[in-house]
């Protein structure tokens, strides 16, 4: 299960977190309350979020696989720009199935 991460001593370079797009991203550095890394959906560069307001959750790997291939489990439905529903996620089961 995600951990809810609730200061900047609870994640660190090299961890993988997820953002406020639900994209898990590749935790590059920290810096106050802020957080950035890049996209392991995308490869987009830099995912910033600030730790005190978006709600940043810290991913196993296991999780971050979960989140690329089918979506996160309990993403908002409201949300209108799914990014796991593109093929994106598809593409990446296939690439390893094959």
């Amino acid at each position: 299960m995600p951990k809810e991460i609730n200061s900047i001593e609870e994640i660190h370079p090299g961890d993988i977190y997820e953002d406020s797009a639900y994209h898990p991203c590749l935790c590059m550095g920290t810096d106050g309350y802020e957080v950035w890394g890049v996209s392991l959906i995308d490869g987009s560069y830099p995912r910033c979020e600030d730790i005190g307001f978006s709600g940043v959750r810290k991913l196993t790997p296991e999780e971050a696989w979960i989140w690329r291939t089918q979506g996160p489990p309990d993403a908002d439905s409201e949300i209108t720009d799914l990014w796991w529903d593109d093929g994106i996620g598809q593409e990446a089961s296939e690439e390893i199935s094959a």
